[in-house]
């Protein structure tokens, strides 16, 4: 079955994402994250706050929802990777937003759940 990723890709492709909510994590105020999508294909980098340089690979599994691999080196030199699974959707603004519930696979133990909005001009 061939999964529609049309809607992802209009959603995510080439825009950057602010957190909105991320208690249990590093990502925060200050970290930017560029994704973009080719097909249903899904890499982005982010940086800012805690965190140096971060890279995420991923793909979409449903007409609105994604899971990304992820990887960064922290301010701090830490290296740390994870996982995690996404709904993309839209607030009462336009914007798209995303939340995630995600895990550490090296460098840390535990996980969360976290959310981004949409930066606009």
């Amino acid at each position: 079955m061939e999964i529609p990723f049309s809607q992802i890709s209009e959603r995510l492709n080439n825009r950057r994402f602010t957190v909105a909510n991320n208690a249990q994590g590093l990502s925060g105020a200050g970290t930017v994250f560029h994704y973009h999508v080719e097909g249903n294909a899904i890499s982005s980098t982010y940086q800012g706050g805690r965190i140096r340089i971060g890279h995420q690979v991923g793909r979409v599994t449903g007409p609105d929802t994604i899971e990304l691999l992820f990887q960064c080196l922290t301010a701090d030199g830490e290296m740390l990777a994870g996982w995690s699974r996404g709904t993309v959707g839209v607030d009462h603004a336009g914007r798209t937003t995303l939340a995630f519930v995600w895990g550490w696979l090296s460098g840390a133990t535990g996980g969360g759940e976290s959310s981004y909005v949409e930066l606009t001009a």
